[in-house]
C-alpha cells in the first residue's frame, strides 16, 4: 500500500507532532485496515478560526471543532478501476482546539492529536459513531490503533462522548 499525504499547515499554526509521524500514523491505520490500494490524503492543520469557517461551510455548524473528515472515495469502492489510486479525501485538524480538549480529557496534546487523526481517518474509511453499536465498534478500533502509535503514557479507553456532546467530526 502506498500513501501520499499532502500536508498543509496554516501559517502560524503548529501541530503537536511532526509531518513524518502524521504520515506514519496514517500508513499504520491503512495497513491495519488492510487497505492495499495506493491512496491520496489531504491533511490540513488549521487555526480555530479557519476550522470554524470549514465547519460552517461543510457541516453547517457555526462552531470550532477538533477534526473534520471530508470523504471523497473509499478504497473498496467497486467503481474504482483495480489499479486506480483512491482519493480518500480531506482531514482538517485544529491543534489549538485539540490542546484544550486534551486538558478536558486528561490526555497529552500529542496523544489527543494522534487520536483525532485516527478518528478522522476512520471516518474516511467508513466508520461512524451516530448509533451506539457503531460507536462501540469505532471506539474499540481507535483503542487498538492508538495503542500502536502512542509514544507517551498509555491512554485509557477512548470515549467518543466528546463527539456526541458537541456534534464534532
Amino acid at each position: 500500500m502506498l500513501l501520499t499525504v499532502d500536508l498543509s499547515c496554516e501559517e502560524g499554526v503548529v501541530a503537536p507532532i511532526d509531518e513524518a509521524e502524521m504520515a506514519d500514523i496514517c500508513e499504520t491505520v491503512l495497513a491495519q485496515e488492510q487497505v492495499e490500494r495506493p491512496c491520496y490524503l489531504s491533511l490540513s492543520v488549521v487555526s480555530d478560526e479557519t476550522m470554524r469557517e470549514h465547519n460552517r461551510q461543510w457541516r453547517e455548524v457555526d462552531a470550532v471543532t477538533d477534526v473534520i473528515s471530508l470523504e471523497c472515495e473509499r478504497p473498496d469502492d467497486p467503481d474504482l478501476a483495480q489499479d486506480e489510486p483512491c482519493e480518500l479525501g480531506d482531514l482538517i485538524l485544529a491543534p489549538a482546539y485539540i490542546a484544550d480538549q486534551a486538558g478536558r480529557y486528561a490526555t497529552t496534546v500529542a496523544d489527543e492529536f494522534r487520536l483525532l487523526l485516527i478518528h478522522g481517518l476512520l471516518h474516511l474509511l467508513g466508520y461512524d459513531h451516530l448509533e451506539d453499536d457503531e460507536a462501540e465498534v469505532m471506539e474499540a478500533r481507535e483503542d487498538e490503533l492508538l495503542a500502536l502509535v502512542t509514544t507517551d503514557a498509555p491512554i485509557d479507553h477512548v470515549t467518543l462522548t466528546r463527539h456526541r456532546e458537541d456534534g464534532d467530526a
